[in-house]
């Protein structure tokens, strides 16, 4: 895939994002583990949105969006 209009770094949260958001849809038999995913997620979901790339009132909602699909499309062709 080619590269995206984003920073580096924000497709480095979006992946910790998202495989964070994915390990919290599996079962875990500790409370715990679980706790701390989902307060793993509270922090990136922060830092993702309070990134920088956002500050340019020209970002539309959409490119959040494309974000997540350029991020996914990464992954799976990583594998």
């Amino acid at each position: 895939m080619k590269p995206g209009p984003f920073p580096h770094d924000l497709i480095q949260l979006q992946a910790a994002f998202n495989r964070t958001y994915d390990a919290l849809a599996t079962p875990h038999p500790a409370h715990t583990a679980h706790a701390e995913l989902r307060r793993r997620l509270v922090v990136l979901s922060s830092r993702l949105w309070s990134h920088p790339f956002w500050s340019d009132p020209g970002r539309a909602p959409a490119a959040r969006a494309q974000l997540r699909s350029h991020t996914r499309a990464l992954h799976e062709d990583a594998q």
